[in-house]
């Protein structure tokens, strides 16, 4: 028996899964488009309830709450990679 014949059904199964996996992705990232947000949708997005925390002492609370139950402090907003390019 070849080894280029034991290994060919083994490449092809492997082809057909990369296909059926990453096909459909593919062929849907085609329809997404990124428009930037028009003027008159601002209004929409600066509402406060829109916004990630929605009563700001309500969340400085329950941070505060973490931070005496976890005791360390930060670590909830964007981090960095610590190379100082945030």
């Amino acid at each position: 028996m070849k080894p280029s014949v034991a290994v060919r059904p083994r490449l092809l199964r492997t082809l057909f899964l990369g296909l059926l996996m990453f096909g459909p992705a593919f062929a849907l990232s085609g329809c997404v488009t990124l428009e930037p947000v028009k003027p008159w949708q601002k209004g929409n997005l600066a509402r406060s309830d829109m916004a990630f925390d929605a009563d700001a002492l309500e969340s400085k609370m329950a941070e505060h709450v973490y931070v005496s139950k976890e005791s360390h402090y930060g670590g909830n907003g964007v981090g960095g990679g610590g190379c100082g390019c945030n």
